[in-house]
């Protein structure tokens, strides 16, 4: 059981650095390769520049390294059917199919998936025409929910006060092509009120797991202000879920969820991580699936997890999540994220970073590079989201503290960051 493994993970992102530092911790590990990889996935892992959507090259790469496992990190190499290819090959791989996939990336497939098996979620209209968006729109109430259906890295989702703007989002989609093929159809639905819940449920299509509870911060600004982003900070656990609340989310959403999967012969071998609105009365709703870990929810949920990961994604893509010897989490990690200037809306001119060391030598705190390239030996922020400040502590307050005062001597141009993640908690 406890012969070495050689991995390999697929991405560059902040998720992909945090799944790199977890498997980095594995005693079943024996080799860590990725693709492409980042400069800071770059001090664990040995690096290979190919696509990650190229299925037969990543085969090949498989091949000639003698990978025995492949982690796919990101969304986009699961849609483009990776995964199927990898395991035709013979190389166990965690991450589901093309199928599975589907449920990100066609919200038109995600939600006839829950309409036909009776999951709880939002009235919707699916439309392909500013007239059947009309139309859907008139059935609501603002907010008005307006979705592309394809995958857009987060930025497909429109959360609109009034009907001109609903109209407006609308026509950047169907009219200007803001999203190209990705908003070619939309999802237009009732807003859910409430308070957002991130379920991260591992699963093997028989039986499943979940990590830690967890709340990412969307907004751009302190408040929860400003535009939508992937993401700028998160915190686990979730003090506020109680025990009747998650047996709520377990019973009336995970069963059924993966049992539909199954029923529908699904082959789902990865994450499914489940997007719920909790209403005020306490019943949960689907807002989305995704079929990867949440970023930045992996940069706290990752650095809790206290079992062998890499044990965990081999029992998970051999069908046998049931023997893995789970372990419950005892500590808490809140992350912040340090987005570049004209993040979410522009490009930002590249720009130096310095302190890493000094934020890494903090107590509990790892630094996971998401948006950041090597020029002259020097680490540059090359736009987006840069650098995921994660701590983990006995207590959220104090992980907090940690991953603020790590975030204190980082710096770069344009740097910036909320001053308020955990406020749901620490406001209560």
């Amino acid at each position: 059981m406890n012969n070495k493994l050689n991995v390999l993970v697929l991405g560059s992102g902040g998720r992909e650095h945090a799944i790199i530092e977890a498997c980095s911790r594995s005693p079943r590990l024996n080799r860590l390769y990725a693709i492409p990889g980042n400069p800071g996935i770059a001090t664990k892992a040995a690096c290979c520049k190919l696509n990650p959507e190229d299925a037969e090259a990543i085969a090949s790469f498989c091949k000639q390294n003698d990978i025995d496992l492949v982690i796919v990190g990101p969304e986009a190499p699961l849609a483009a059917g990776v995964a199927d290819v990898i395991r035709s090959y013979g190389i166990a791989v965690f991450g589901p199919s093309k199928a599975g996939a589907m449920l990100e990336a066609s919200k038109e497939f995600s939600k006839k998936f829950m309409a036909r098996n009776h999951l709880p979620t939002a009235e919707f209209f699916i439309c392909r025409t500013v007239d059947e968006a009309n139309e859907a729109l008139a059935n609501f109430t603002p907010p008005y929910i307006v979705k592309a259906s394809g995958l857009a890295a987060g930025k497909g989702v429109y959360v609109e006060p009034t009907l001109a703007g609903a109209q407006n989002a609308v026509h950047q989609l169907l009219v200007e092509k803001k999203l190209g093929p990705a908003g070619e159809t939309l999802v237009i639905e009732e807003a859910l009120p409430g308070r957002e819940l991130s379920l991260m449920v591992i699963t093997d299509t028989k039986n499943f797991r979940l990590l830690s509870t967890s709340q990412d911060h969307k907004r751009l600004k302190d408040g929860d202000e400003g535009p939508n982003t992937g993401g700028m900070g998160a915190y686990a656990p979730a003090p506020w879920v109680s025990e009747e609340l998650m047996s709520r989310a377990l019973s009336e959403v995970i069963e059924p969820s993966v049992s539909a999967l199954r029923n529908e012969g699904i082959d789902y071998r990865g994450v499914l991580y489940v997007g719920l609105m909790i209403a005020p009365d306490g019943t949960p709703k689907i807002l989305e699936y995704n079929v990867r870990l949440g970023d930045p929810e992996t940069e706290v949920l990752l650095p809790l997890f206290e079992g062998d990961w890499v044990d965990l994604c081999w029992h998970v893509a051999q069908g046998n999540l049931a023997s893995f010897d789970w372990k419950k989490e005892t500590q808490c990690s809140l992350c912040v994220v340090c987005a570049s200037e004209n993040y979410p809306t522009g490009k930002s001119v590249p720009a130096t970073i310095t302190g890493l060391e000094a934020a890494n030598a903090v107590e509990g705190v790892t630094v996971f590079h998401c948006g950041t390239s090597i020029q002259d030996g020097e680490i540059i922020a090359s736009g987006g989201r840069v650098l995921c400040v994660s701590a983990v502590a006995p207590t959220l307050d104090q992980a907090k503290t940690r991953a603020y005062e790590a975030v204190s001597k980082i710096s770069f141009v344009g740097m910036q960051y909320r001053l308020d993640i955990g406020h749901q908690v620490f406001d209560a």
